[in-house]
């Protein structure tokens, strides 16, 4: 439950503006936009994904920030009344969509700031998979650092020993001799260095970066599309609240994701799979040990890949952290400010969406300037 895992959290202030109102589009603004979004998928070469709390509502999850989030409700004293555990929880219809996209080659990357283990459970390949923040389902390694698939969530978040001995032979067949933690972060704790660094190559490569249920207030995560906009592609968010790169997005989209993917993959023509419980690789993970490990192979030609593309380009802004904490949205987000915000909002969408339905071709000055938290 993402209650429990909240609990489990080292105190920490600044969470983040909470409770911010949610917005849909109309109907014919929801069609257009859609429309827009399938195009840019198909025209593109290399998209990621970026997915946040927003996806796994749905499947009864609560998010952290939204009107009736786990951290909004709490600022109130009150708890969600729709809790569904991490056990139980399906994949949603957006994490099997975006099974089918990256099956398609439609999609190429996803990074996850989801502890839910949902993309896991979809049968999502870890090759095309970055857990920024972690995983409830899987363990880790503290002297060989490889990862294994839990047929149950761990009962413990902040990198905790759980004492079961490493099963992982090491040159020779000698035994590793190292001890399980579980492979949940803690506020303090730096993020995953392989994840960290696959997502960012990936996002730097992408020409299309797109952004689903998050408001990107936590960094390093919510900064990670702008390495896609700093190299010339275009940035796509689809959320129900503001976020902190609204104003340097190509498109957004207010809408629940599993409607507008949904729509997609409709004008796409692509067929939305059925979850199947024989795909999760939890149930194997019962009987045998199951590798949750990314590849050395797999970052390493992704690392020469990115210096093909970015070789010699001057990064704009400072380098990525590699711990995460919130973005402070109060100096932009607030009471007095959001009248405001929700008309730039709406001259943004003015923007995005012309009689024509054309795709926004210029970007504004912001998405060349130094971005920092």
């Amino acid at each position: 439950m993402s209650c429990n895992y909240a609990e489990g959290l080292s105190p920490y202030e600044n969470k983040g503006v909470l409770g911010l109102p949610e917005k849909f589009d109309s109907a014919e603004k929801f069609a257009k936009k859609c429309e827009l979004l399938a195009q840019l998928l198909s025209q593109s070469k290399h998209v990621v994904v970026h997915t946040g709390a927003g996806i796994s509502t749905s499947a009864g999850i609560p998010d952290f920030r939204g009107p009736n989030g786990v951290w909004t409700l709490e600022r109130d004293g009150k708890r969600p009344n729709i809790n569904v555990s991490f056990t139980d929880a399906k994949p949603t219809k957006t994490h099997m969509i975006l099974k089918k996209l990256v099956e398609c080659k439609k999609v190429h990357y996803i990074v996850s700031q989801n502890i839910d283990g949902l993309h896991l459970k979809s049968g999502l390949p870890r090759k095309y998979l970055a857990e920024l923040h972690g995983n409830m389902f899987i363990d880790e390694c503290n002297v060989c650092k490889r990862q294994y698939i839990r047929s149950a969530p761990v009962e413990t978040v902040g990198k905790k020993c759980s004492g079961v001995p490493c099963a992982a032979e090491l040159v020779g067949g000698r035994p590793c001799r190292g001890r399980l933690y579980d492979g949940v972060l803690d506020w303090e704790h730096s993020l995953p260095e392989n994840d960290l660094l696959m997502a960012e190559w990936h996002s730097s490569i992408a020409d299309l970066s797109l952004c689903l249920g998050t408001t990107l207030q936590i960094v390093p995560s919510g900064n990670l599309p702008l390495e896609t906009l700093k190299y010339g592609g275009k940035l796509v968010i689809c959320n129900l609240q503001p976020t902190k790169q609204d104003n340097k997005a190509d498109l957004i989209i207010n809408y629940y994701v599993d409607d507008i993917l949904e729509k997609v993959m409709n004008i796409l023509g692509l067929e939305i799979p059925e979850y199947s419980e024989a795909e999760n690789p939890m149930h194997i993970a019962e009987n045998t040990v199951v590798n949750w490990t990314i590849e050395r192979k797999d970052v390493l030609a992704l690392e020469k890949q990115f210096k093909a593309k970015c070789k010699g380009v001057k990064k704009k802004r400072i380098l990525i952290k590699s711990k995460r904490n919130s973005i402070d949205l109060q100096n932009e987000i607030n009471t007095d400010d959001d009248k405001s915000k929700v008309i730039k909002l709406e001259i943004k969408e003015e923007n995005v969406v012309d009689e024509n339905a054309e795709i926004k071709t210029e970007t504004n000055g912001e998405q060349n300037g130094v971005v920092n938290g």
